[in-house]
């Protein structure tokens, strides 16, 4: 693994729910298998992109595998990875169990990753880049860009607050009641650390971040607070 300096952020120092846990990736999964449609995930990113047999995907973020599993069958090889340990060693058991032999599982992140292989045809994170600081942001996705191919897509999906709201009191309580009503006290006490403790950003900073980083934003589609991007290299 590469030597970083001091200054060099420590993206697998533990930030928001505690997921070096082994319990907490269990119960983690088993939320996600719930709350999750894999099929509609999967089938809205492939009408985005287009996934063709021969592609190389790196799925960043991958938490317990779902979707990379999901990709594998649509693409000829997916690596994925995620700066959490135990999910990575849970996701992998899980690729074995299924017998996948087209998955590579890497314990890595955004800034950490190195990729020696060709360039990717496809990269995909989802609900991940919070992690990350806002200048931290910038930096994974400069490296992102020069991961990918000439032409290569990238698609990002994830936490990004509305920059026109007025009262966001208002706003993050209306969220968290609306949580803990349909989801249950777990995921809407989730979502008070994620508001308090991780860094999802305003969404003129993300898509001022993208491109900076040199992609071209092909298409935005915002559902609440929860934004999905296309960029294209």
């Amino acid at each position: 693994m590469n030597q970083y300096p001091q200054w060099y952020y420590d993206e697998f120092k533990q930030v928001g729910v505690d997921y070096t846990d082994l319990e907490e990736v269990r119960a983690y999964d088993l939320c996600m298998q719930k709350l999750r449609d894999i099929e509609s995930e999967f089938n809205s990113i492939q009408g985005l992109i287009n996934i063709k047999d021969t592609d190389l995907l790196l799925e960043i973020g991958t938490g317990t595998g779902e979707l990379a599993l999901k990709f594998s069958a649509h693409c000829r090889k997916v690596v994925a990875i995620d700066v959490s340990k135990k999910m990575i060693n849970f996701a992998k058991t899980k690729a074995e169990g299924q017998k996948k032999t087209n998955i590579e599982f890497y314990n890595a992140g955004f800034l950490t990753y190195e990729n020696y292989d060709e360039p990717y045809d496809v990269i995909v994170t989802q609900l991940a880049l919070h992690h990350l600081p806002d200048y931290w942001k910038m930096i994974a996705l400069r490296r992102i860009y020069g991961m990918l191919k000439e032409g290569g897509k990238f698609y990002l999906r994830d936490v990004v607050f509305p920059s026109l709201i007025l009262d966001y009191d208002s706003y993050f309580n209306k969220i968290v009641n609306d949580l803990r009503k349909s989801a249950g006290d777990k995921l809407a006490e989730e979502t008070e650390i994620h508001i308090r403790e991780e860094f999802s950003t305003l969404d003129w900073i993300m898509e001022g971040l993208l491109k900076n980083a040199g992609f071209c934003i092909e298409s935005v589609k915002c559902d609440g607070f929860i934004a999905g991007y296309l960029c294209k290299k």
